[in-house]
């Protein structure tokens, strides 16, 4: 590698409900555009282009690139389920890292249906085929239970029966989701709600309700990734950089052990993550602010010790001490996370990295995280992709 990426621009559009929202090619459009003007960049300036999505037709990232410009520039397309987003980051990341080009743009962008996740294709192979085989071998499928909820609240199950988590614990991520995006204009849920409201909402699996579950949403957001030079020789800030990233997929004991948890992917996140701190040489005590992919509060207790924020069976403790949020130790999800922003497949990385540029440049209004240095982004694709980010500000 020849030296740092750094983020010169992010831009993203205000998450919507299914429905309400411009269609993706505007939507993507919007977040290009207002991530170059917050780099103060021309669009011909940009070398590759890295677009990532779930639910569309191929090229669509051609579509929404060319509403920006017309340059013949390679627009390369990614599809890795909910880390789609963090894909085409990693990718732009390593183009400008190696040298390949000075100037990448990544666009994440989703336009959903309103209901739970569900394939686009049932006349083939899932590729999700052999997860459901191990939720089957241990728990059972339930055919009306939406798929996604099943892998994570049999996680939630395995977790609590190690670790005697109590179900007001749970509740307590959802509450917190919900008082930080109170001060996010981007995020789609607002308004507060209680343990209690939370714990009473409808079940939908293992120790999940419905307001532990993140909803589908549309959006886009987008970042400009620069080489230190390329900033220099075109005035662009050289404040925020990827100090180190990793992306991993499952090993074999995802498979072989029968536990839920490596299903949705905690070694997966584990590997990433050790990978990203022995590359920076950084402790994960030192990170002053976290993005991670709480797509339901069970995933948000099991990344905190996947990431190495805690020690094994520690979750808890740091939730109940509020010392994952204002005024502890590390502040988790200030944009209100996926349970509140809401969870566009293709635009959550980018949103993600947007929220961690604004904390590092101290951008970040009501939601700021007071010096903070470090943040740390994770995001998690089932089948799986896991993409681990480490951001430093520099002076």
């Amino acid at each position: 590698m020849t030296g740092s990426a750094l983020v010169a621009g992010v831009g993203m559009v205000p998450f919507a409900k299914p429905g309400r929202s411009d269609d993706y090619d505007t939507m993507g459009a919007r977040a290009v555009r207002a991530a170059l003007t917050d780099a103060g960049l021309p669009y011909e300036k940009v070398q590759q282009a890295y677009a990532g999505y779930v639910y569309g037709d191929s090229t669509c990232g051609q579509r929404v690139v060319y509403e920006v410009g017309l340059s013949g520039i390679p627009v390369v397309n990614v599809n890795n389920n909910c880390a789609s987003g963090s894909s085409a980051l990693w990718l732009a990341r390593q183009a400008v890292e190696s040298g390949a080009v000075d100037c990448a743009l990544a666009v994440g962008f989703e336009w959903m249906q309103p209901g739970p996740l569900a394939s686009a294709w049932t006349d083939r192979t899932s590729p999700l085929a052999n997860f459901t085989q191990v939720l089957d071998d241990v728990h059972g499928i339930e055919p009306d239970v939406p798929r996604a909820a099943q892998f994570f609240g049999a996680a939630g199950i395995e977790y609590a029966e190690a670790y005697d988590i109590r179900p007001e614990t749970w509740a307590k991520i959802a509450v917190k989701a919900r008082a930080h995006a109170a001060n996010n204009p981007y995020a789609v849920f607002r308004d507060p709600v209680t343990e209690q409201q939370v714990l009473d909402a409808p079940r939908l699996y293992g120790p999940i309700t419905r307001l532990q579950a993140c909803p589908p949403t549309c959006g886009a957001a987008a970042a400009i990734i620069v080489s230190a030079e390329f900033a220099r020789a075109n005035g662009l800030r050289t404040d925020v950089a990827i100090a180190a990233q990793a992306m991993a997929s499952d090993l074999p004991g995802t498979f072989d052990e029968g536990s839920m948890m490596k299903i949705v992917g905690t070694e997966v996140t584990s590997v990433a993550a050790r990978l990203v701190y022995d590359e920076a040489g950084v402790d994960p005590y030192d990170v002053d602010v976290v993005e991670l992919h709480d797509c339901f509060t069970v995933n948000e207790v099991l990344s905190y010790e996947a990431l190495g924020l805690v020690g094994e069976g520690g979750a808890e403790r740091l939730i109940v001490d509020g010392d994952n949020t204002y005024g502890g130790r590390v502040v988790v999800n200030p944009s209100g996370g996926l349970l509140s922003k809401g969870h566009p497949l293709g635009a959550t990385g980018l949103a993600q990295c947007a929220e961690l540029v604004w904390q590092l440049r101290g951008e970040a209004g009501a939601r700021q995280v007071a010096g903070a240095r470090l943040a740390l982004q994770h995001n998690l694709g089932l089948g799986t992709a896991g993409v681990v980010t480490l951001y430093e500000r520099r002076s």
